[in-house]
């Protein structure tokens, strides 16, 4: 049987065999591109409140996009659990948690390090923040166990339906100590711990809730080694594989612990660690599945105020991230698009702009405290150049682009109107009542209008190679939203509010 036309395996949305060909820009076209101003203000606000229609569970009364109800309010009861709440991923209803922990890891450092910069939508991100949380701790409950994804990828992609009327598979998948996944479970401890800095002053016991479990979890994840996708085969293939392998989350999961809670036993784990789980790979990959850059620049901070000296190797690494990803050098590890955006190989690219622009805005006011630059052979890297780097892909994500348009759905005049998101794009529940099953969501799939209800905030996976962008919902590498691009994106937006 032929598959249904809104089919798409969600493997293709985060890996591709198609490899980009772009030629280099150089470093000061790339800088001179950036034309015009930008209401950072209102992206933030905007940026923020996308969360709040990928929440799943019961919507509370204060749920501002209005357009969505409550939705998967029986998830886990088929494995005597209540696992109710937490986020859809991108435009599909199964929650996966590797990218949920992920997600909620990255919006936790954008409050740690920007959230002076939010003013009054600090509350609406520590809100989501705390959405993804509460249910992380239901995951977490039971000692030597972690749920890590609710619902079946496989029959969900194979429908087109409103999560409010969803009626596919709620599978509940698990790792345990005969099934294990120090991946995802090392992520959920790396959540877990970078959240308890967010509510250390905000709600103390509950600070103290996440830190003592994500020291459970990660104690769990590194005492019972394994790769998740190896535990769970087909369930979590080829959606959200760990091709990365799980020696990465560790480290991470070690790094939050020891900022979160300054106890030694987690420094020792990462000079002991540094080798065996290979810190030095790939130091210029960062997302859901891999941690490396972000490993390094999270432990430089803490080398550059000259606390520990004894992690030099980290900055060391750090510092050959930023070389690698500088426009017009020799050997560059990502491209640009003549336009100036960053694009890595594989679909949904934003996901890597905003990742990897975090890191560079980060790093660049970690520099700055120190009074340093990095080298990169003829060019130095200062502070204020990472900055601009990062400054120029957050002006093309909201319209300084050759399409003239915003990725960001709601902001500006031209933004993209056909996204790849279920609930966006049916009829929601207030205009049509009535059930709509599996098979009859299609024709919204297929229809040639602008979607009904509009995300606001929502990110999409953005142009092509050549910034072209057809705004085509079929098209789910360019027009499907995720969780994970827009967690990074918050911190930039924040930063760049106050300082424009």
């Amino acid at each position: 049987m032929a598959p249904t036309p809104f089919y798409f395996p969600a493997s293709f949305r985060h890996i591709s065999a198609v490899f980009f060909l772009g030629s280099l820009i150089s470093l000061t076209a790339l800088l001179h591109c950036s034309a015009g101003a930008q209401n950072y203000r209102d992206a933030l606000q905007k940026s923020i409140l996308f969360f709040e229609g990928q929440r799943s569970g019961r919507l509370p009364p204060d749920q501002r996009l209005r357009w969505r109800r409550d939705s998967a309010l029986h998830d886990g009861a088929t494995a005597g659990v209540d696992l109710t709440g937490g986020y859809y991923d991108a435009g599909d209803n199964v929650k996966f948690g590797f990218p949920m922990a992920f997600t909620t890891t990255m919006l936790s450092w954008s409050i740690i390090d920007f959230g002076r910069n939010m003013g009054g939508e600090a509350r609406n991100a520590v809100k989501a923040v705390r959405w993804a949380t509460d249910y992380l701790l239901k995951a977490t409950a039971t000692d030597g166990v972690v749920y890590v994804q609710v619902g079946d990828g496989n029959s969900d992609h194979q429908c087109w339906e409103r999560p409010e009327d969803m009626d596919t598979l709620r599978t509940v998948y698990k790792i345990d100590r005969s099934n294990p996944g120090s991946d995802v479970a090392g992520e959920t401890a790396a959540a877990l711990a970078a959240a308890s800095i967010v509510f250390r002053s905000r709600d103390p016991a509950y600070s103290r809730l996440l830190l003592n479990r994500a020291v459970k979890v990660f104690e769990f994840a590194d005492n019972h080694r394994g790769a998740y996708s190896s535990s769970l085969l087909n369930a979590v293939c080829p959606f959200y594989c760990d091709f990365n392998g799980y020696q990465d989350e560790l480290l991470w999961a070690a790094a939050w612990l020891h900022k979160a809670s300054r106890r030694r036993v987690f420094r020792e784990y990462i000079v002991r660690n540094e080798v065996v789980l290979r810190a030095g790979e790939t130091i210029n990959e960062f997302g859901w599945d891999n941690k490396h850059a972000g490993i390094n620049v999270l432990i430089s901070k803490e080398v550059l105020m000259g606390k520990e000296n004894d992690l030099k190797s980290f900055q060391i690494m750090a510092d050959g991230f930023i070389c690698s990803i500088l426009p017009g050098i020799s050997h560059p590890q990502v491209q640009y698009s003549p336009g100036g955006l960053i694009v890595k190989p594989g679909s949904c690219n934003m996901q890597h702009v905003t990742s990897l622009s975090f890191l560079l805005l980060a790093y660049s006011n970690y520099l700055s405290h120190a009074n340093r630059i990095v080298p990169c052979g003829q060019t130095s890297a200062t502070p204020a150049l990472l900055r601009r780097l990062a400054k120029r892909q957050v002006d093309y994500i909201l319209g300084d682009n050759p399409m003239g348009m915003s990725y960001m759905v709601g902001y500006g005049a031209r933004y993209p109107q056909r996204i790849h998101h279920r609930g966006s794009s049916i009829p929601s529940v207030n205009v049509h009542p009535a059930h709509i099953g599996c098979r009859e969501g299609s024709k919204y799939f297929a229809s040639q209008y602008p979607n009904p209800n509009k995300l606001i905030g929502a990110v999409v996976g953005g142009p092509n190679i050549t910034d072209n962008f057809p705004d085509w919902r079929p098209l789910y590498q360019g027009s499907e939203p995720t969780t994970y691009t827009n967690a990074p994106l918050v911190g930039l937006l924040a930063y760049f509010s106050a300082h424009s």
